[in-house]
């Protein structure tokens, strides 16, 4: 009964997440992006505090997993605003190829 239950928040969750983000208006995005990078750098954080008081191999082999998704779940994160925030800066214009009378 106990598995159910753990699929069916999982099902919600995920239903619902969905539905959360795909609401959200591209003016919003970057502002949420830089606060879903903290979020996975405290998941980075903890995901090493587990591997660090890892007893089996198991333990350890999840955890860093764990550590290797929260990082490109972070790096992916920040590229991605990265990107964003381009779009919004004024195309800079190349003023060395052009003449002295031209403007």
């Amino acid at each position: 009964m106990e598995a159910i239950a753990i699929i069916s928040i999982f099902v919600l969750a995920s239903f619902v997440g969905f539905e959360v983000v795909s609401k959200v208006s591209s003016t919003l995005h970057t502002p949420l992006m830089s606060g879903a990078n903290a979020i996975h750098g405290v998941i980075l954080v903890g995901a090493i505090i587990v591997a660090d008081h890892a007893e089996t191999s198991l333990e350890l082999g999840l955890s860093v997993t764990a550590i290797i998704l929260a990082t490109v779940n972070m790096v992916g994160g920040f590229v991605v605003t990265d990107r964003m925030l381009e779009m919004f800066k004024g195309k800079a214009r190349d003023n060395s190829n052009k003449s002295k009378g031209e403007k």
